[in-house]
């Protein structure tokens, strides 16, 4: 009885991230398309809701990942799980309240590498896992800049061989009708990866307290996992997405389509993979690299190196909260 009421317990909390992820990590998809006024507020939520909701139907590797994949599955306990998420939530609330767009998926990574370490001690890590977790870390935001980068000048040169004699209001028009099916994309590939995060520890600890005999995430998991990260989207985080939108870099309809078409593409295919990664960190640095391109001083470079300090420290960040909770834990019991 007390193994069920642990688990619903998980349940709960999982999907109480996965509503503060769609609320934190709804700027991604649709910041950009609201500054280049591309689509309404109200339009765009609705798109980042829907299609991060469809996307957590398109596979379950990331959830394997964060599930099996970080730390040993024999040392997983209810306890650990809970004490995961109750870190990496407190590390989303207090970043979402400033307007911070940390990584979400990393906070949670953080907890569970904290809950870990203190459960075991190193020797409890998966050195495969971790090392997906770099790649999407370090990688996953070099690719996004340089794609927005390459995009951004293919969309210059055919503006300029192709179009030059066509207005500048066309051509904006054009690109806003464009960034349409770009913040599908973009919302797509992020339901493709953030919404396993729930689906990882739910069905982590299914299998630990032995309600499933293997690891397989079950549908009314990823029904769950999608519709919570849905509602999350439409209560929205308005503080993030102006510092998406407008704080960064102040973007026009061809850096919106460019950094959201190159950010679309390295998640979608890095959650193929199995790579859970930073979908903040993706767009932040495709919004970078499209300002850079044209002009370096009108990038806010402070504000980048503002959130270049968030990314290093959130792993740290929630392996301390969670990591310390669960050692008090440990102790009180």
């Amino acid at each position: 009885m007390i193994a069920i009421i642990l688990v619903i317990v998980i349940i709960i909390l999982a999907w109480t991230y996965d509503f503060w992820n769609g609320a934190n990590d709804c700027a991604n998809s649709i910041a950009t398309t609201i500054s280049t006024h591309a689509l309404s507020f109200r339009r765009a939520i609705f798109l980042a809701a829907l299609f991060n909701f469809l996307g957590a139907f398109i596979t379950t590797e990331v959830a394997k990942t964060i599930g099996k994949g970080i730390v040993l599955p024999e040392i997983i306990s209810q306890p650990l799980l809970i004490f995961t998420l109750i870190g990496a939530i407190i590390w989303v609330i207090l970043s979402t309240h400033y307007g911070i767009p940390i990584s979400v998926t990393h906070s949670l990574l953080g907890g569970l590498i904290g809950t870990a370490l203190v459960s075991v001690g190193i020797s409890a890590l998966k050195l495969s896992g971790l090392i997906k977790v770099l790649i999407g870390m370090i990688l996953a935001p070099i690719a996004g800049f340089f794609a927005g980068v390459v995009l951004i000048l293919a969309f210059a040169w055919l503006i300029k061989f192709f179009f030059s004699k066509t207005s500048p209001s066309k051509i904006n028009r054009a690109f806003r009708t464009g960034q349409v099916f770009t913040t599908i994309a973009v919302s797509l590939s992020h339901g493709m990866n953030d919404t396993q995060n729930a689906m990882g520890i739910i069905t982590a600890s299914l299998f630990a307290g032995g309600i499933l005999a293997e690891f397989k995430v079950p549908f009314w998991v990823i029904l769950g996992s999608g519709v919570f990260m849905a509602l999350g989207t439409i209560w929205g985080g308005q503080r993030v997405i102006r510092t998406m939108g407008r704080k960064i870099y102040r973007v026009k309809p061809i850096h919106g389509i460019s950094c959201e078409a190159s950010s679309a593409a390295i998640i979608g295919i890095q959650s193929l993979f199995g790579i859970p990664l930073s979908t903040t960190q993706v767009i932040s640095a495709g919004v970078m690299g499209v300002g850079a391109i044209e002009r370096k001083s009108m990038v806010n470079w402070r504000k980048v190196i503002e959130i270049f300090f968030t990314w290093i420290f959130t792993i740290p960040g929630a392996a301390i909260i969670s990591g310390i909770l669960f050692l008090i834990f440990q102790i009180l019991i």
